[in-house]
C-alpha cells in the first residue's frame, strides 16, 4: 500500500500545502491570504474555516479525491512543552489551540484544520515537531535568578529533519548520534542533539543576532534601555527591527551580500560578525556533548549563502565534520515524519495535557 499524505503550515498570511505519496512530492501550494482578508477576522482561531475552505477548493481544483488520504499532518503549534515526533491530534489538543492557546500564532491552526480534513475521511490527524518540543535537561534550563528558567523554543521540525537526514548519510542511526545543527532564517537557533534527544538549544534571544532579531545583549545595557524606552519599541528593537535591520537596515542577506561585492567594509563587518556568533553558539553547544559530536549542520534559508556558510565552517570544522542543508523543508519534514508513524517506524504520542 502507498500511504499518501496531505501535509499542511501554516503562516501569518499563507498556508502552505504539500500532497506527498510515500517520499515523493505530487505537489504543493502556497496559497496566500491578503492582509485585508486576514484582518477581517478577531484573531487566529477565527480564521480556521477561511483557510480550510481554500485548502479543499484547491484539491478540488487539482482533481484529487480526498479519499485516497491516508493521513493528514500539520504543523504543530504553541502548546504546553511536549516531546518531539509525532502527536495524534485529538479533541484535548484543539480545544487547548483553539481556546486556550500558550501564545497567538498561525502554527495552532496546524493542528485544527488538520483534524478538520481526517474526521470527516476517518483517517489519523498528527502534529509533528511542534515549536513547542521541549527534551532540555534539567541542568540546561537553570539560570542565575531562582525564579527565571529557561525554556525550549526553536525551530525543531527543520531542525529534526535535517538531523535524521544527515545521520542517515553517515549511515547512522539518528539515535546513536551527537549533532549540532543551526538554523539560519529570520530568526536564528541552534540545537544539539544526544543519542536522538534535543537536550539543548540557544534560542533566538540568547544567541547570535540575525536579520530581524537582536539576539544576545548585554544585560546591563539592555537594563538600561527597558527602563527610558517604551515596552512596544523594546520589543520591536529584539524582534523586526534588531539585528541586520538594525546594522544595515535590510532583513535581505542577498541585499547584504551585493552591499560586500560593491566594497561596503561595515556590512562586510556585520554580516560576518553575524557567521562569528554563530559560530561560538555552535561551539558552545559542543561542550554539551564534551566535544563528541559527529557532525555540525547548516541548514534554512541563509544556508545557501556560500559566504555565510563558509565563514562559519571555517570556524567549526575543527569540532566535527560540516554538512550545509539549506532551505527549511518543513512540508517535507511534516509529511515523512507521518510516514514513519504509519509505517510504524515511529510511535505517535498521545496528548493528553489539557
Amino acid at each position: 500500500m502507498m500511504y499518501k499524505i496531505l501535509a499542511i503550515n501554516p503562516g501569518s498570511t499563507s498556508t502552505k500545502i504539500a500532497l506527498y505519496e510515500e517520499t515523493k512530492e505530487l505537489f504543493k501550494k502556497n496559497i496566500e491570504h491578503s492582509n485585508e482578508e486576514i484582518a477581517k477576522y478577531k484573531n487566529i482561531t477565527a480564521q480556521y474555516e477561511m483557510r480550510y475552505e481554500a485548502i479543499m477548493n484547491f484539491l478540488k481544483e487539482m482533481n484529487f479525491d480526498v479519499k485516497e488520504l491516508s493521513a493528514v499532518v500539520g504543523r504543530g503549534g504553541l502548546l504546553p512543552p511536549v516531546k518531539s515526533g509525532a502527536y495524534r491530534v485529538n479533541d484535548s489538543m484543539v480545544d487547548r489551540l483553539a481556546n486556550r492557546p500558550l501564545v497567538e500564532h498561525a502554527s495552532n491552526l496546524g493542528a485544527i484544520i488538520s483534524n478538520e480534513i481526517a474526521k470527516s475521511l476517518n483517517i489519523p490527524a498528527f502534529i509533528y515537531d511542534s515549536v513547542a518540543v521541549d527534551e532540555l535537561e534539567d541542568i540546561a534550563r537553570i539560570t542565575g535568578m531562582a525564579d527565571v528558567k529557561r525554556d525550549s523554543f526553536s525551530h525543531a521540525l527543520n531542525m529534526r529533519a535535517v538531523a535524521i537526514k544527515v545521520a542517515k548519510k553517515l549511515d547512522k542511526a539518528y539515535d546513536d548520534c551527537n549533532l549540532i545543527v543551526a538554523h539560519l532564517g529570520g530568526g536564528i537557533s541552534i540545537s544539539v542533539h544526544n543519542k536522538g534527544k534535543m537536550v539543548d538549544i540557544v534560542s533566538d534571544d540568547e544567541g547570535p543576532f540575525s536579520p530581524e532579531r537582536a539576539g544576545r545583549i548585554a544585560c546591563k545595557r539592555l537594563l538600561q534601555m527597558c527602563y527610558s524606552t517604551d515596552k512596544n519599541v523594546m520589543k520591536k528593537k529584539m524582534r523586526g527591527e534588531g539585528g541586520l535591520v538594525s546594522n544595515l537596515g535590510t532583513n535581505s542577506a542577498l541585499e547584504v551580500e551585493k552591499k560586500i561585492e560593491n566594497g561596503d567594509e561595515n556590512a562586510k563587518l556585520v554580516y560576518e560578525a553575524m557567521a562569528y556568533q554563530i559560530a561560538k553558539g555552535i561551539g558552545e553547544l559542543a561542550t554539551v556533548v564534551d566535544g563528541e559530536v559527529d557532525a555540525v549542520i547548516i541548514t534554512g534559508g541563509i544556508a545557501y549563502s556560500k559566504m555565510m556558510t563558509g565563514w562559519i565552517k571555517k570556524r567549526v570544522q575543527f569540532i566535527a565534520p560540516v554538512e550545509i542543508v539549506p532551505g527549511e523543508n518543513e512540508l517535507e519534514a511534516l509529511a515523512f515524519g507521518a510516514l514513519r508513524v504509519l509505517k510504524g517506524e515511529e510511535k505517535a504520542h498521545e496528548y493528553d495535557l489539557g
